[in-house]
């Protein structure tokens, strides 16, 4: 039987700078699962980074991430959580389908274990899965009315304070309405997708994917009172910097931009959303509880 996607795009875990131990894996795992994916009838190209790394330029072609939006009909993506949000932003405005391959730590977006590629995939590829859309945050750092700074993010948007800094003050609007001034090392504006991240460890709720919402947590607060909330995600969220020395935004931790006094961080929904594709009976809460260890010891 035909595979439904003919060409395949294959993303790797991989980081700047890397040693030979790091090209190694690269390079076992991109060819097993590469020669693969070409057993069940499909046609493999690698992430033009990932073929460096890799040294398999000779063994697969080399596309760049436009040539993989453009011309692949899936991407199977290797590595971590941080290896899927940075190909997720990038493949959002094309609508690539992406599945997620763990060869991380967590793996809450990657959830097909390494070992077990060779059972899960195929079904996969002839149609038998579950589709999941995530939204997508935009980003802008506005200084004296101009853009000076723009990024897309997965799982938040994170205001904090310098690493050698005390305590900053962020004036916090929603939709134009003044919230309130908020003494802390920081706040988060997390997505669905985000929830199970940074703003979880400050303290934030769980968010289904499903919820059209966006939460709001301090990091830290100087007043016990401040308290995550959750917003409705077609809302526009405005943090201005009012004190604090050595503060900066950072976009899914990948992204960073040092911030100003009287700067300010809009945050609005993208139109833009990544396709994630899950194996057959996929459930977000068998995710959380196996991710999180809920349960440890039941049936």
């Amino acid at each position: 039987m035909q595979p439904q996607f003919r060409h395949v795009a294959l993303v790797g875990k991989h980081h700047e700078s890397v040693t030979g131990a790091v090209v190694d894996s690269v390079r076992d795992v991109a060819l097993a699962i590469g020669q693969f994916l070409r057993s069940q009838g499909c046609e493999v190209a690698l992430e033009a980074r990932t073929a460096e790394v890799s040294g398999l330029q000779q063994e697969f072609p080399a596309w760049s991430v436009q040539n993989i939006g453009e011309r692949a009909d899936l991407c199977v993506v290797v590595g971590g959580d941080g290896t899927m949000l940075g190909v997720g932003r990038q493949l959002a405005r094309y609508g690539t389908p992406l599945i997620g391959v763990n060869q991380g730590r967590l793996g809450f977006i990657t959830d097909i274990p390494l070992d077990a590629f060779q059972e899960v995939l195929p079904p996969m590829l002839r149609g038998e899965f579950e589709e999941d859309h995530r939204s997508l945050m935009h980003g802008r750092v506005m200084r004296g009315g101009e853009c000076v700074f723009e990024a897309l993010a997965m799982n938040d948007v994170v205001v904090n304070r310098g690493g050698a800094s005390g305590m900053v003050e962020l004036r916090v609007e929603v939709n134009g309405h003044f919230v309130a001034n908020h003494r802390a090392d920081g706040i988060i504006v997390a997505t669905p997708t985000g929830s199970t991240a940074y703003s979880l460890s400050a303290g934030g709720p769980l968010l289904h994917p499903l919820v059209p919402a966006w939460v709001l947590v301090p990091i830290a607060p100087h007043a016990l009172s401040n308290r995550p909330i959750v917003l409705a995600d077609p809302v526009e969220i405005a943090i201005e910097i009012v004190a604090g020395r050595d503060a900066s935004a950072s976009f899914d931790m990948q992204s960073l931009a040092s911030l100003l006094h009287g700067d300010r961080i809009v945050v609005r929904r993208s139109q833009e959303r990544v396709r994630f594709l899950h194996p057959k009976g996929w459930s977000y809460f068998d995710t959380l509880r196996n991710k999180l260890h809920w349960n440890e010891g039941g049936a």
